[in-house]
C-alpha cells in the first residue's frame, strides 16, 4: 500500500476539490462555470489513469481499489483544476498563435521520424492511440499552453527565503553524536509466573489486541503454461532426442585467449610483421608502440565476443601461441596472438536432461495453453463451480480454508498462493458464491477464484488466546521493570555520575555513534533516532529499542549543523525542492480561489456511474 500511495502522490501532486458534492444533472459529472465536464470524458480520464497506475505498479488496481485511495476525487479534482484555468484564459482574453502551437507540436521529439524531422504519420498514430483527433489534439495543447502561462505569472518566479532554505538544510543534514547503553529483558530482573487472574484482567484491558481478523475460504485455479507443465511427464528419450538434435544449445563455445595490435595503416602492420618473422617477440613490437601487456590482452573470450568479425576469424584459425598475418578489419589492420585455448565442452546429457524435460514441457503446455483455458470458460458460462471443474478437466483447484487480508492462516503463516496478482484483495471485495472476473497473470496466464464461505472477525476467547496473553503480558511487565531501573538510572546522570561509571556498575557497555541524522537507523533504530534529536546537548534520555523488551539510555554528546552553502549541488537541489513545494501550495490557493468564484458543482450519482460504483458504495 506504501507504494501506491507513494505514486499517487508523485502522479496527482493536485488542488483538492472540498466538500461540493452535490447532484445536478444526469449526464455531466461536473459544472465549472459556463463549463461542463461529461461523464465519458471523465470515464476516459479514470480509466486511462488506472491503467497507467497498474502498469506502474506491475498488478491490477479495481475500480473499489482505486476508490479507497481517493484515485477518482483526486482524477477529478486534477480535471477541474484544469477546467477552471481553462475558463479563467478566456475570461482573461487570453490566447495562443496558431504558429506557436504548431511550432511546439512540431518540435516535440515524440513526433521527429528517422531523419530527426517532424514525421506527419507518427503524430497521427500517437495522437490517434491517445484517444484524439488532430483537432482536439492541437486544442488541448493550445489550452497547456494557456495555463502555462498563467501558473508561470502565478508562481514562475517565485523565490526561496534564505531563512527558509537555512532551516530545511538543518533539518535534513544535522548530525548528533551519542554514548549509550542498551538494556534487555536480562537486565529487567526475574519476573514471577503470573497467575490466571492477572491474566484474565490483562485480557480483558487489551482484548483489541486479540481480536480474531476476518478469514474467507477460498478455491483458487491458476492455469498458466508455468503450472500446467508441471503436470507434464516428458519421457527420458524425447528428452535425449532433443539433446541430439540440438548439441549446440548444450555447448560451451571455445574460447581463446587472445592478444592484438591495431595499426592505422596497412604498410605499419606490414613492418611489424616482417619484424615479427625475423624475430623480434611480440612485445618487443607492442612496446615500440608503447603498448603495455594489458593493452594488448581481450582476456578469453569466444569467437561471437570478438567484436571485429575479420580479427575473430583470424584469432579462431591459429594454433596456441601462433601469430596471424596483418589482417585488415572494420577499424583498420591488426597482428593477433592466441596465448592459450579452451576447447569447446559439450555438456553430459545427465547434467542437462532437467532442464530439457522442463523446457519440453512447458512447450507441450503452450501449445495446449488456449484450449484449456477456453475449456475453463465454457465450464464456467455453463455455471459449474471451480471444485467441479478441476475435477472434470484434471486441473488442480488450490482449496484455501482460511485467509486474512494480509494473506496469512490462522496460524499466522502466509498462505502460498498464486504471485503477480492481487488476489487478496479482489477476493475481500468479493460476495460469496459467485463468479468473479477472472485476473490476468502478467506474462500469460489466468487466476479463477470463488469465495466459498467468510468467518467474521470476532473476539477470541481467553483460552483461545491464552499463548499469546501471557507473552504480551510478559514482555509489558519486562518493559515496566525496565523502565523503573532506567528512571533510576538517568536520575544517576543527570546527578553528575558519568554514563560510563553508571553502566559499570550493572554491568553494561557503553558504546558511542557519531554523525546520526534524522533518517539514520543504525546502529540504533528510528524510533530512539527520533528521541535523540527531541534531546538538547548533553541532555541525558531512554527511548524503546527496536524490540519491546528492549531499551536503549543515551547522552547526546554533540551537535553539528554544517553550514549552509547556497553554491553547492546539494543545496540547490534543496532550493529547487523547496521552490516547487511553495509554487504547488501557492497555486493550490490561487485555483482553490478559481473554484469559489466559478463556483463549482459535482454530481456524484454521475461520478459514481462513470468509474463503475453502486449507490450502495457511496460514503
Amino acid at each position: 500500500m506504501a507504494a501506491v500511495v507513494a505514486f499517487l502522490v508523485l502522479s496527482f501532486a493536485i488542488w483538492g476539490i472540498g466538500d461540493i458534492f452535490r447532484g445536478y444533472g444526469q449526464s455531466n459529472v461536473a459544472e465549472v462555470g459556463n463549463t461542463t465536464i461529461s461523464i465519458e470524458k471523465y470515464r476516459q480520464a479514470f480509466n486511462d489513469r488506472l491503467q497507467q497506475l497498474s502498469r506502474r505498479l506491475k498488478r491490477p488496481i479495481t475500480p473499489d481499489q482505486a476508490h479507497a485511495l481517493g484515485l477518482d476525487r483526486q482524477i477529478l479534482a486534477q480535471i477541474l483544476s484544469e477546467t477552471v484555468l481553462n475558463e479563467w484564459a478566456r475570461r482573461l482574453g487570453l490566447n495562443v498563435p496558431d504558429a506557436d502551437v504548431i511550432r511546439i507540436i512540431t518540435g516535440d521529439p515524440t513526433f521527429r521520424g528517422p531523419t530527426g524531422e517532424f514525421d506527419q504519420q507518427r503524430f497521427a498514430y500517437f495522437v490517434r492511440e491517445a484517444g484524439f483527433t488532430e483537432q482536439t489534439f492541437v486544442a488541448e495543447q493550445r489550452n497547456l499552453m494557456l495555463r502555462h502561462q498563467i501558473t508561470s505569472a502565478v508562481s514562475g518566479d517565485l523565490v526561496v527565503p534564505q531563512t527558509a532554505a537555512e532551516m530545511a538544510n538543518r533539518y535534513a543534514n544535522e548530525e548528533r553524536s551519542i554514548e549509550y547503553m542498551m538494556l534487555d529483558a536480562a537486565n529487567a530482573g526475574e519476573i514471577p509466573a503470573p497467575s490466571p487472574e492477572q491474566l484474565s484482567a490483562y485480557f480483558e484491558q487489551h482484548k483489541y489486541l486479540f481480536r480474531a481478523p476476518e478469514y474467507r475460504k477460498l478455491l483458487v485455479l491458476e492455469l498458466s503454461p508455468a503450472t500446467m507443465a508441471r503436470a507434464i511427464e516428458v519421457s527420458e528419450a524425447d528428452a535425449k532426442r532433443f539433446y541430439d538434435e540440438n548439441q549446440a544449445r548444450f555447448t560451451k563455445p571455445e574460447k581463446r585467449q587472445v592478444q592484438q595490435i591495431v595499426f592505422q595503416n596497412d604498410d605499419d602492420a606490414a613492418k611489424a610483421h616482417q619484424q615479427l618473422t625475423s624475430g623480434i617477440t611480440f612485445e618487443a613490437v607492442a612496446a615500440e608502440r608503447n603498448l603495455a601487456t594489458n593493452d594488448l590482452d581481450l582476456g578469453m573470450v569466444t569467437k561471437a565476443d570478438m567484436l571485429d568479425p575479420a580479427f575473430g576469424e583470424a584469432a579462431f584459425a591459429l594454433k596456441e601461441g601462433e601469430v596471424s598475418a596483418p589482417t585488415k578489419g572494420r577499424f583498420g589492420s591488426a597482428i593477433l596472438r592466441v596465448t592459450k585455448i579452451q576447447p569447446a565442452e559439450i555438456a553430459p546429457f545427465a547434467e542437462v536432461e532437467g532442464e530439457i524435460k522442463q523446457t519440453l514441457a512447458l512447450d507441450r503446455a503452450k501449445a495446449d495453453f488456449g484450449k484449456r483455458r477456453d475449456q475453463v470458460e465454457d465450464e464456467l458460462a455453463a455455471g459449474a463451480q471451480l471444485d467441479e471443474i478441476g475435477k472434470k478437466l484434471g486441473l488442480p483447484v488450490l482449496t484455501v480454508d482460511a485467509v486474512d487480508r494480509s494473506g496469512r492462516g490462522p496460524d499466522g503463516k502466509p498462505i502460498d498462493l498464486p504471485k503477480q496478482v492481487d488476489l487478496i484483495g479482489q477476493a475481500f471485495n468479493a460476495p460469496v458464491g459467485v463468479e468473479n472476473d477472472v485476473l490476468r497473470i502478467p506474462g500469460g496466464g489466468f487466476v479463477w477464484y470463488e469465495v466459498a464461505g467468510v468467518s467474521p472477525s470476532r473476539d477470541r476467547t481467553f483460552e483461545e488466546a491464552k499463548a499469546q496473553v501471557e507473552q504480551r503480558w510478559r514482555e509489558a511487565e519486562i518493559g515496566k521493570q525496565l523502565d523503573a531501573k532506567i528512571t533510576a538510572l538517568i536520575d544517576k546522570v543527570r546527578a553528575g555520575t558519568p554514563l560510563a561509571e553508571v553502566a559499570a556498575a550493572e554491568g553494561l557497555k557503553v558504546e558511542t555513534a557519531t554523525g546520526l541524522k534524522r533518517n539514520s537507523t543504525e546502529p540504533v533504530p528510528a524510533g530512539a533516532v527520533a528521541e535523540m534529536f527531541r534531546t538538547p546537548k548533553d541532555g541525558v534520555a531512554s527511548a524503546i529499542g527496536a524490540a519491546p523488551t528492549q531499551r536503549i539510555v543515551f547522552r547526546v554528546t554533540g551537535i553539528t549543523v554544517p553550514p549552509f552553502n547556497a553554491e553547492a549541488p546539494e543545496s540547490k537541489k534543496l532550493m529547487e525542492t523547496l521552490r516547487s513545494g511553495f509554487s504547488e501550495d501557492l497555486l493550490k490557493q490561487y485555483v482553490a480561489q478559481l473554484e469559489t468564484d466559478f463556483g463549482v458543482k459535482i454530481n456524484q450519482a454521475a461520478m459514481n456511474q462513470a468509474t463503475g460504483r453502486t449507490v450502495s458504495d457511496q460514503p
